[in-house]
């Protein structure tokens, strides 16, 4: 159980990790004259099609659990792939990466309260402090009790990615042993690729591209570049470690770790788009790990921390 545990907090730290590169790779696209659309269509279909060959080899004799699952992977490809990248790629547009991201990750409350709404999990003490330590990290990092502007368009487009985010973590938790994460992935890929590009051919989502060099890390370089690190290292890697992680820790305790992303994307966003978060912000990312880490311990909390005792008989 423990190694199970450390398993899945590894894999969703790597996710986390490599989820926080979407918004440095996509700013140098979006900058460049891309749509979110026609990157979010890249980054997908580049991705399914990577992880095709190894899916089918991992469904080999399993194809009927593809078939069983046919309705989690079609909802997981068109909100938790497709509408939440949509979305957050909308966001980078109106607000800096680390803001939008931790708008994304406000989705992690969405899942506590759908669990206790739809499953009854009503929420112990530690989860609904840590969830309110977050709650309030996200705001520091909003600075809306500062003078920093925060567009609001922005914050429309990063809580519709926050809704994407929680029917990610949802869906992922619930593909069933059947259906192997690399196929999960490559599937939902595959449904939110074929939906982009059918919107964008209906004109209901804006679709251009532009094909020549790029401003990416302050250097000039090809396109090809940040569309190779979106589909590999930000959607072939993360989906995949994501699914595996949320199915060994559950939906609840995979978005709560989920939200060291922000950590890893203020650094990127440092490193590569030279924006510095204020010192408020910088509050806010320690409220959110700390949010998280109570999240943590409570999970690791007996069901019961009372043990009942038997009434002794009257004298």
């Amino acid at each position: 159980m423990q190694r199970s545990a450390g398993a899945g907090l590894g894999l969703a730290l790597l996710s986390a990790a490599t989820f926080s590169t979407s918004g440095a790779f996509a700013r140098s696209l979006t900058d460049a004259g891309w749509s979110a659309g026609a990157a979010v269509a890249a980054r997908v279909g580049l991705a399914a099609a990577i992880l095709a060959l190894p899916a089918v080899f991992v469904l080999r004799g399993r194809w009927p659990a593809l078939r069983k699952n046919a309705g989690v992977v079609i909802a997981y490809g068109l909100i938790a792939v497709a509408g939440c990248q949509v979305c957050f790629f909308n966001a980078i547009q109106y607000l800096p990466v680390g803001v939008a991201l931790l708008l994304e990750y406000s989705g992690t409350i969405l899942v506590v309260g759908w669990l206790w709404a739809r499953h009854g999990q009503r929420p112990r003490r530690l989860t609904v402090v840590g969830s309110a330590i977050a709650l309030v990290g996200l705001v520091c990092v909003l600075d809306l009790i500062g003078h920093a502007h925060i567009h609001w368009v922005g914050v429309l487009w990063g809580l519709g990615a926050a809704i994407g985010l929680a029917v990610f973590f949802l869906l992922s938790a619930s593909g069933g042993e059947d259906l192997p994460p690399v196929a999960m992935a490559s599937a939902g890929m595959g449904v939110g690729a074929v939906a982009l590009v059918v919107t964008g051919a209906l004109g209901l989502l804006p679709m251009h591209a532009t094909f020549g060099t790029v401003l990416f890390a302050g250097q000039h370089t090809s396109w090809i570049v940040p569309v190779i690190g979106l589909s590999l290292v930000a959607a072939v890697i993360s989906y995949v470690s994501g699914i595996g992680a949320a199915r060994l820790l559950g939906p609840k305790l995979a978005s709560f770790v989920g939200l060291t992303e922000v950590v890893f994307a203020v650094l990127v966003a440092w490193l590569l788009l030279g924006e510095l978060p204020s010192g408020i912000q910088l509050v806010g990312g320690v409220l959110i790990v700390a949010g998280v880490a109570l999240v943590r311990v409570d999970e690791l909390r007996p069901a019961t921390s009372v043990v009942e005792r038997t009434p002794e008989p009257a004298c």
